[in-house]
């Protein structure tokens, strides 16, 4: 299969994009906050900085040598089925290659952090009275709403990959018909150039 550069575009404007915004928005953190410093912007929402040695959310967080190497490898094998996701997409889903560029760029700003500074930098904390959610940043935004547009597509039947339509997966594209289907239509053909022949004595 040759390379499309149009799904090539897409995915790699968004993967851009998603980087940028990421390592941007981490650098006005660290410069606007001291670790540990929270502002509140709305009684559910505020800024905190705070530092994250684990995965999205401070899943498998933890200390010591090698975890930001330990971590940058589960990210790395993780994005793993975004090659077979990129192959399968059509050139015309571009929702889906922007999601999957999504994805890419928030995972490269987490794995740019680990590898620089050995820990995540988190800024957005999202709560509700005295509950946290997790501290997080837009490369997990990126992230996990890149991995829900294409889990809903997938759900809903309305991602329909290249290699799916030729499969003759339903919803996929047109399906090759059956030999029944193909004889059936022969034999209506056959029927219209018979002509008066074969009318029966009360036809028209």
């Amino acid at each position: 299969m040759k390379p499309d550069p149009a799904k090539a575009r897409w995915a790699l404007a968004a993967a851009v994009a998603a980087l940028a915004l990421d390592l941007a928005s981490k650098w006005l953190a660290t410069g606007a906050f001291e670790p540990g410093e929270s502002r509140e912007l709305a009684p559910f929402f505020s800024l905190v900085l705070v530092e994250n040695r684990g995965a999205a959310f401070s899943l498998f967080s933890g200390s010591g040598a090698g975890q930001g190497l330990k971590m940058t490898a589960l990210a790395v094998v993780a994005m793993l089925p975004l090659a077979w996701f990129y192959r399968q997409a059509r050139a015309g889903d571009r929702m889906t290659l922007v999601s999957l560029g999504a994805i890419l760029g928030g995972a490269l700003g987490n794995i740019h952090d680990r590898l620089r500074f050995d820990a995540v930098t988190d800024f957005l904390d999202l709560h509700w009275g005295e509950h946290h959610w997790p501290a997080f940043n837009l490369a997990d935004v990126f992230v996990v709403a890149g991995v829900l547009w294409i889990l809903g597509s997938t759900v809903a039947g309305t991602f329909s990959g290249e290699g799916s339509a030729k499969a003759g997966i339903p919803g996929a594209g047109p399906v090759a018909r059956g030999p029944k289907a193909s004889s059936g239509k022969a034999a209506r053909k056959t029927g219209k150039k018979g002509g008066k022949r074969g009318r029966g004595p009360f036809s028209r």
